[in-house]
């Protein structure tokens, strides 16, 4: 039904096309073969008839193929809006309009020079719409930025939440399911925005909808400290739905976001932040925080400990301090779940945590 209205309308456009043109024609003098319809004024009629005939059918018998183009093009568009979250289209719009505001300076000068330059001028606005389209949706989460920076220097942001000066802080998927950010905001050592992307998120929603009841309930816990984060501590959360494709790898796409928002990724993960040092993105390890605050051990010191289980090398025994500190304890393996006082060897830090090791302090008095 469509396509015959479109089909009816293109016949009409070129029934009116033909008018236009035939009524150039015949009323242009410098064309001299026409002399002879120009004497009668029925042939004059009758010429310009036929011209919109002649029109009309040409543009009845290529109106499949313009309607073909027309529908291929709306299929494209279609499926480009659905591609694009609520955001990115009103950026989008924000774009084209803005596109045609510095489209007119052009335009109004280009359309006075002659017939072409009106169409010269109708290619410019609709450049310079598409062109602020894009540029609006591909720069969406640096735009968000600078409106929200703008907001924080004016002191027009009304919202009851703390908005801070500091860089944004991506979280990645370890560090949320973790939970100890929650009580490290809560202190308010965390300056700046923590922005969740929505691909972690999916990731999230993913592991807690698992069958594996442990990777559930650590989706579900997850999920549950980024409620108790947003609901309950007076800290700015920013959810984005900036996506990068191209890239497969969640973590990957952590990094990109970290990078284009200028800011710092949060994580547990050991090898993100190998990665992300290498890369020269920030990175704040929770876990080299938790290190940093551990009362320092030396060499030399003594302490009082329980062998819970043995080592990996021969005659090892294995214990752990109340802050999940690992000793390995040399010659203890067959003091398992005895209590023993040790005295410290060594200690060897590292961003995955910190490990002690120790001998038996009456194993040392006998040595000397």
């Amino acid at each position: 039904m469509i396509k015959k209205i479109l089909r009816g309308l293109f016949t009409f456009i070129g029934i009116g096309i033909g008018y236009l043109i035939g009524s150039a024609l015949i009323n242009n003098s410098d064309i001299t073969f026409l002399n002879y319809f120009r004497e009668d004024t029925v042939l004059k009629i009758v010429f310009v008839v036929v011209s919109m005939i002649l029109f009309g059918l040409i543009m009845l018998l290529i109106s499949p193929w313009i309607n073909s183009g027309i529908f291929k093009v709306m299929d494209r568009l279609e499926k480009s809006i659905q591609a694009l979250s609520a955001n990115e289209m009103i950026f989008g719009v924000a774009g084209a309009i803005v596109g045609l505001i510095i489209s007119s300076f052009f335009v109004n000068i280009v359309a006075r020079i002659n017939i072409v330059g009106t169409g010269v001028a109708l290619l410019i606005s609709i450049f310079m719409a598409f062109f602020g389209a894009d540029i609006a949706i591909k720069k969406k989460e640096e735009l968000l930025n600078m409106f929200s920076n703008l907001k924080r220097m004016n002191g027009r942001d009304k919202k009851n939440k703390n908005i801070s000066r500091g860089d944004p802080k991506v979280l990645d998927t370890s560090v949320i399911i973790d939970g100890r950010i929650f009580d490290i905001c809560q202190t308010g050592f965390i300056e700046g925005a923590l922005v969740i992307p929505n691909f972690v998120l999916e990731e999230l929603r993913h592991i807690a909808d698992s069958s594996d009841a442990l990777k559930r309930n650590r989706g579900r816990r997850g999920l549950d400290i980024l409620n108790k984060i947003q609901n309950e501590l007076n800290i700015e959360v920013q959810i984005t739905e900036k996506d990068f494709p191209e890239i497969a790898e969640v973590d990957s796409k952590l990094l990109k976001l970290a990078q284009v928002l200028n800011g710092k990724v949060i994580t547990n993960d050991y090898n993100l932040n190998k990665v992300a040092k290498f890369q020269g993105v920030p990175v704040l390890n929770i876990n080299e925080l938790a290190n940093a605050v551990k009362p320092v051990v030396l060499p030399g010191e003594e302490m009082t400990i329980q062998i819970i289980k043995d080592g990996k090398e021969s005659g090892q025994g294995i214990a752990y301090l109340d802050d999940g500190t690992m000793i390995v304890v040399e010659g203890a393996r067959r003091r398992i779940g005895e209590i023993m006082d040790v005295v410290v060897t060594s200690v060897l830090q590292t961003a995955a945590g910190r490990m002690i090791f120790a001998r038996q302090k009456d194993q040392m008095e006998q040595a000397e």
